[in-house]
């Protein structure tokens, strides 16, 4: 027989869709956890617990996939806790984690990592503005695609504010200068992570953590899927731009050297610039005759060196809290309360209250 035998061509094609499928089938018995950081979601969370069920129903049916949600309560001042304990496991398990206060949504997410009990791990907000539609966009092409990182952007920010568009654009701008590896611009938290990537996720050790850039720097193969991210059906955002402030702030601080880097070039050119008009200063006084410029000019230079000293110490003062934070080793989060219960009815309610508190190493 040659090469070029339609029987051997037919055997060898039959050999590569039996290894796809074994591939496929190996993927999908991982499972998936579905995590949700939960923060005064009362008004809807129950609307939005039903579609995902849907969507488990399908996924089940489609790929053979089982599926968990999780749902991280970050200390919600509503009744988000209790109607999540009431939400039924409906082709579906549901794990109920309550954080002892409020500790951030980056301390939800993790919260939420380790503690996902199937292989692959999707991360999405419980305000709607994720579709669970997408669910099984992203699961399709982990599963029959085969990547490991599949996350969403903004396809565009034509209805956010010009302010925003701009200061977002600074964000990443700023944030990938001078970095060996890119943060995708306008990548959001609604992601899936495949078994081996959310286990390398669980592996990194710093408690000040940038989801959007971790998720993004441990490699593997990644997706882009742009999207437009629904109208909230609910209540109002708590990220005002105080709160967004300091969430790039802590960006770039946890992920990014740039604004060190912008201190010393900013000090080399306000050195530059000192030299430089000494120079004028000695070449005026030596052979024009001109008076050294007095009082005015030298209270000014005095006080735009002092306030650049200050912005300088400042940025400095914010890396330092980050490696005193780094060295106190505290937890990134304390479980009040963690329930579990399984769509198959296996098992009885699993139901901790107020356990001794979880330390992360």
């Amino acid at each position: 027989m040659t090469s070029g035998d339609p029987a051997l061509r037919q055997d060898a094609g039959a050999n590569t869709a039996g290894a796809d499928g074994a591939a496929k089938a190996a993927r999908a018995a991982a499972g998936l956890s579905i995590v949700m950081p939960v923060y005064n979601e009362a008004g809807g969370l129950a609307a939005l617990h039903d579609r995902l069920v849907a969507v488990a129903r399908t996924l089940r049916e489609r790929h053979g996939l089982a599926c968990e949600v999780v749902y991280v309560d970050d200390g919600s001042r509503d009744a988000s806790l209790s109607i999540a304990d009431k939400l039924p496991p409906d082709g579906l398990d549901v794990q109920v984690v309550a954080l002892s206060r409020n500790f951030g949504k980056e301390a939800a997410l993790l919260a939420g990592l380790e503690h996902a009990r199937l292989g692959a791990v999707l991360f999405m907000d419980s305000d709607g503005q994720h579709p669970p539609a997408m669910v099984e966009t992203l699961v399709g092409h982990w599963i029959d695609d085969g990547y490991d990182v599949v996350y969403t952007a903004k396809a565009s920010r034509k209805a956010e504010s010009l302010p925003r568009r701009l200061s977002g654009r600074a964000f990443y701008t700023l944030i990938n200068w001078g970095s060996r590896h890119k943060i995708p611009e306008d990548a959001g938290d609604f992601r899936l992570l495949s078994p081996r990537a959310a286990a390398a996720l669980r592996q990194l050790p710093e408690r000040n953590r940038f989801f959007k850039g971790l998720a993004s720097w441990i490699g593997f193969r990644q997706l882009r899927i742009d999207y437009e991210p629904a109208a909230r059906e609910h209540g109002t955002s708590s990220w005002n731009f105080g709160a967004l402030l300091g969430l790039s702030i802590e960006g770039l601080t946890a992920f990014s050297v740039a604004p060190l880097r912008i201190a010393s070039l900013l000090g080399i050119a306000l050195a530059a610039t000192a030299f430089l008009f000494g120079v004028q200063i000695l070449i005026e006084a030596l052979f024009f005759g001109t008076a050294v410029p007095g009082y005015p000019s030298l209270l000014v230079g005095v006080m735009v060196l002092g306030g650049v000293q200050l912005v300088m110490i400042g940025v400095m003062g914010e890396y330092i809290a980050k490696i005193l934070s780094e060295a106190k080793g505290r937890p990134v989060y304390f479980v009040a309360e963690r329930s579990l219960r399984r769509a198959d009815g296996a098992d009885a309610p699993v139901t901790t209250s107020a356990p001794a508190p979880e330390r992360r190493t």
